[in-house]
């Protein structure tokens, strides 16, 4: 890996001292980024040495990163080999559709209900956001808000089982998606489809929400599709 491909964020002296916890999630956030965006690809094997070193951190939040990586199959562990990035799946996005269908409803519907108001003033910056990176197909910055409107949207529901349900399942979508929209180059029908639903739900108005859900379920299934037609 070239240590120009990493923003060298622990490395910063407010990181140096650090709490662990506070470490890992430093790492994790780093090195799903480098997966997602393909700087470590499919197939590659990672070293948590050379990460310990870019990271500016010791093995064992590398170690507990990849541990928490490989629970939402972003990597996978092989005997005697070492740590591996798994390949993508486009029919298991199928799949992973079926299941995150009826929960984006359901995030929706408790994100309307129960987001505090300065919530729902931050979707709609991150709504904005979001389109302005698409008017400039920024691809890198498309798939960081993009990230921030799902931390966001499932915060907002206030209901801690359905935070960690779709970690993995938003996690394995931006991957997907990174990898086949510049192929499509979809980025402004995207973005206005989630800036439905944030304002919608900013505006507290559940049953333009779950519409707006629908709609950009519909996208998001359409896309897949074509992306398996292609492949």
């Amino acid at each position: 890996m070239n240590n120009s491909l990493l923003a060298n964020d622990a490395s910063k002296p407010e990181l140096m001292n650090a709490p662990e916890q506070l470490l890992t999630d430093v790492a994790f956030n780093q090195i799903e980024e480098m997966i997602i965006t393909r700087r470590l690809p499919p197939g590659s094997m990672i070293s948590e040495v050379q990460l310990s070193v870019e990271l500016g951190m010791g093995r064992t939040p590398i170690r507990e990163a990849l541990q928490r990586l490989r629970q939402i199959g972003f990597v996978e562990m092989l005997p005697r080999r070492g740590t591996l990035v798994s390949g993508i799946d486009i029919r298991q996005q199928l799949e992973l559709l079926e299941v995150r269908r009826p929960l984006e409803e359901l995030v929706v519907r408790c994100a309307t209900l129960r987001a505090t108001s300065e919530e729902r003033a931050h979707l709609q910056i991150l709504a904005q956001r979001m389109i302005k990176a698409a008017e400039e197909e920024n691809m890198d910055d498309w798939i960081r808000v993009g990230r921030e409107i799902h931390e966001a949207e499932v915060l907002a529901t206030h209901n801690s089982m359905l935070i960690t349900s779709m970690q993995s399942i938003h996690a394995q979508s931006r991957r997907f998606w990174y990898y086949h929209i510049g192929h499509n180059r979809a980025y402004v029908e995207g973005a206005q489809l989630h800036a439905s639903v944030l304002n919608a739900i900013a505006n507290e108005d559940s049953d333009a929400a779950v519409s707006a859900a629908h709609e950009l379920m519909q996208f998001i299934e359409r896309f897949t599709r074509s992306a398996l037609d292609t492949f």
